[in-house]
């Protein structure tokens, strides 16, 4: 099974995630930008993700649910740049703490033996935001959404 790295560096506005994907670029690119693969994998077991828009061109945007034992929560977002299969851009808000954008980066980077290395950076407003998040459990989420993705990967 695959690891994630987080980087969390104390007193930075960022979190760099790391994680090798067996499978090529164009097929991680697909699944990040996919509505219906997104809705399956991104998030925690446990939690449902129900799109409402998805539009991941440059210039697009996107709203999303997820629904879990903890309640449901809205996030938002617009893309920036989509560089197929290289590079996504966007934005992300989480709908219950209004004003507080993060800017994300996702490069997908080619690797011997048809794999992916996913390098995805989250820009936070304030070290506060960043720290914040850092203690939401998002690092479980991530972990959990990266494995459903590999599942979905291993299954095409």
């Amino acid at each position: 099974m695959a690891e994630t790295e987080f980087v969390i560096e104390p007193g930075r506005q960022d979190i760099v995630i790391k994680r090798v994907f067996d499978a090529p670029p164009d097929a991680v690119f697909e699944a990040f930008t996919d509505a219906e693969a997104v809705a399956r994998w991104m998030g925690p077991r446990g939690y449902t993700l129900s799109i409402d828009r998805w539009d991941p061109k440059t210039g697009g945007s996107y709203r999303y649910e997820t629904s879990g034992p903890e309640g449901t929560d809205a996030f938002h977002g617009s893309f920036h740049e989509v560089t197929a299969p290289r590079r996504i851009v966007q934005t992300f808000e989480w709908e219950g703490l209004p004003g507080h954008v993060t800017l994300e980066t996702a490069e997908f980077q080619e690797l011997e033996g048809g794999r992916t290395r996913y390098v995805g950076t989250s820009v936070f407003q304030s070290v506060e935001d960043r720290d914040g998040m850092a203690a939401s459990g998002m690092q479980q989420g991530v972990n959990e959404g990266f494995e459903k993705l590999d599942e979905i990967l291993a299954s095409r």
